[in-house]
């Protein structure tokens, strides 16, 4: 029984690959529901980063980028999916800005890094590591266009109180992925 359900649902790759998309776009709606405002910074904690991470390596460079661009074309469109249930180019201007772009790149260098090198979980690691900081960058970049503030202060703004959350969502997307990677190949390679 086992080898024809796998038979079956990787004939069709397509359809893997589209519903991979459409499943990240609507988990990075649903975690940026999952919302922590934080009185000292603009930016609120949210689930995204551990959704980001999750579609670059399971989707690769190409889909989870697509995932990403789509996600931002359905808030720029007027759906509220983004944090706190915001939509639009005015709150892509805003204090998060930085950090939706940041999804796009983050996803396409943690699918590039994936294909390349070891796969054991400490490699892996530090592929999402690279991804995180990739999303950090964007978003402190971004702060500073916007705040006339020094760098302590937009690391404290936009890194420092995320560090640790981001910590354990790196861990977890990396097991995730180290478990499942085997299995991801022979559906979206």
């Amino acid at each position: 029984m086992e080898a024809v359900l796998r038979r079956e649902i990787i004939q069709d790759k397509t359809a893997c690959r589209v519903v991979g998309i459409a499943f990240f776009v609507v988990l990075m709606a649903l975690s940026a529901f999952v919302r922590i405002p934080l009185p000292f910074t603009p930016v609120p904690v949210t689930l995204q980063t551990l959704v980001v991470l999750l579609s670059g390596a399971f989707l690769g460079s190409r889909l989870g980028t697509v995932t990403q661009v789509s996600y931002l074309a359905l808030g720029l469109a007027g759906l509220p999916v983004f944090t706190g249930a915001a939509s639009g180019l005015v709150y892509c201007a805003g204090p998060t800005g930085g950090y939706l772009a940041g999804f796009v790149l983050a996803n396409g260098v943690l699918g590039l890094l994936l294909k390349r090198g070891t796969d054991t979980l400490t490699g892996i690691v530090v592929k999402f590591l690279v991804a995180d900081l990739v999303i950090f960058i964007c978003g402190v970049l971004w702060l500073r266009v916007l705040f006339s503030a020094s760098l302590q202060q937009l690391l404290f703004m936009g890194v420092v109180p995320f560090l640790v959350g981001d910590l354990a969502k790196v861990g977890v997307a990396s097991v995730f992925y180290w478990k499942a990677q085997s299995r991801l190949k022979d559906i979206f390679g």
